[in-house]
């Protein structure tokens, strides 16, 4: 029996990338939308298609896969050839060395495996935390039924978890495998720091004020710097401005005066 593998055929040089995520927020598909952009690389957002993204969603549980891919939990989802990947981590794991946002296994064996920690771990405690800030309970009930427990879960994570993290990615950046420069490895841009410079912009939106104030502390301004270093990206400035990115809404970061320190 032939192996997936041997059975696939290589995308053609220069194939476009198709992206498949929810329409109206920019979520988990924000990370990779930043890769493709900073790279210049040829994509299809179908997100920006309401109709196709959500009749994709629709038959996502019917989903059973194909001779070459198993079939996708949830989105985001990457699409080129025909190979079909989800998780955000996996597919920035296949995009990096693709775009020349991590390097290739031949110039440097360990550099992507570094890049990917750096990158769980912006998801982990600046994505995934943050969200359950306003779901502490249940994704099943709405934020006004677990609102008492939201308050807690964010006061929490105000004065515990987003110091602990952002101190972490401080020290990173002060440690001899940062390199030269704003970036968290090797003194150049990776897809970490894209993943970082979106979780930060994120909780920053969910936390306006808790995050001023810890900008304004001057504890963590390797942080801030690296988040305006991206900023001013030529390609992600553009993409910035652009009706292609999507504002922030009722997705992983959500603003709740309440919930914001006070």
């Amino acid at each position: 029996m032939a192996s997936p593998d041997s059975k696939r055929q290589m995308p053609a040089k220069g194939a476009s990338y198709e992206l498949i995520y929810w329409p109206g927020i920019p979520g988990r598909g924000e990370h990779i939308r930043l890769a493709l952009e900073e790279a210049g690389a040829e994509y299809i957002d179908h997100s920006l298609d309401n109709n196709y993204a959500m009749a994709y969603m629709a038959q996502i549980k019917k989903n059973i896969g194909d001779g070459l891919n198993p079939p996708p939990f949830a989105p985001p989802i990457l699409k080129q050839g025909d190979l079909l990947i989800y998780q955000t981590p996996n597919i920035l794991l296949y995009l990096g060395p693709r775009l020349g946002l991590a390097p290739r296994f031949e110039e440097d064996s360990d550099g992507i495996y570094h890049i990917n920690q750096l990158a769980l771990t912006a998801l982990d405690g600046l994505s995934n935390e943050a969200h359950d800030t306003h779901h502490p309970v249940s994704m099943l009930l709405y934020y006004e039924d677990q609102k008492e427990e939201s308050k807690r879960k964010a006061e929490d994570y105000i004065a515990n978890r987003l110091p602990k993290f952002l101190g972490y990615f401080e020290r990173v950046l002060r440690g001899e495998a940062s390199g030269e420069g704003p970036w968290l490895y090797g003194g150049q841009l990776t897809y970490a720091d894209l993943v970082l410079y979106q979780c930060l912009d994120g909780v920053m939106f969910a936390f306006p004020k808790a995050l001023t104030r810890m900008e304004k502390s001057g504890e963590f301004d390797g942080v801030f710097g690296l988040y305006k270093a991206v900023q001013e990206r030529p390609n992600i400035k553009e993409y910035l401005a652009s009706d292609r990115r999507q504002k922030y809404s009722l997705g992983i970061y959500r603003h709740y005066p309440e919930l914001d320190e006070q």
